[in-house]
């Protein structure tokens, strides 16, 4: 190492090499962020999957059971009966 541009050479080597270390690391976190991301996702729609079949196999054809109800129109109004023939 008694020529300076052997030092610089070395020296340089070395920083590029902790560039790219540095670069590899940062790469693998990003992976290991997305594939967390993507396992959270997977077992959110997982949960949401089972609420949705629960609900579907729940329903009976009403939206909300409320016995004192009865039947309802459609549009709420009121029954206007039977049309009379002319």
């Amino acid at each position: 190492m008694n020529d300076p541009s052997t030092y610089w050479l070395t020296i340089t080597n070395i920083a590029l090499g902790l560039v790219t270390l540095i670069c590899c690391v940062a790469v693998g976190i990003g992976v290991a962020q997305e594939l967390a991301a993507k396992r959270k996702k997977k077992t959110a729609l997982s949960r949401l999957d089972s609420e949705v079949a629960d609900l579907v196999a729940s329903y009976d054809g009403h939206a909300f059971h409320v016995p004192t109800l009865g039947l309802t129109m459609a549009d709420g109004g009121e029954e206007l009966g039977k049309k009379e023939k002319r």
